[in-house]
């Protein structure tokens, strides 16, 4: 029987350029069996939650 992952997306919205944080969350997720999708910078909360709808994510998390 296959185990399902949880799929977390992790956003980066606005002009903030800082990303290192939310590339360390979505390692340390990926380690431990998460399944992660980074949505990169620059994001408009609208095009974070298109993203979501799009990958059918379980989880959004905004850095």
């Amino acid at each position: 029987m296959g185990e399902n992952k949880i799929k977390v997306l992790i956003g980066k919205p606005g002009l903030d350029g800082h990303d290192r944080g939310a590339k360390v969350v979505a390692r340390a997720l990926r380690d431990a069996g998460f399944e992660v999708v980074y949505t990169g910078l620059h994001q408009t909360p609208e095009q974070i939650v298109a993203t979501a709808i799009q990958e059918d994510v379980d989880v959004i998390l905004s850095a």
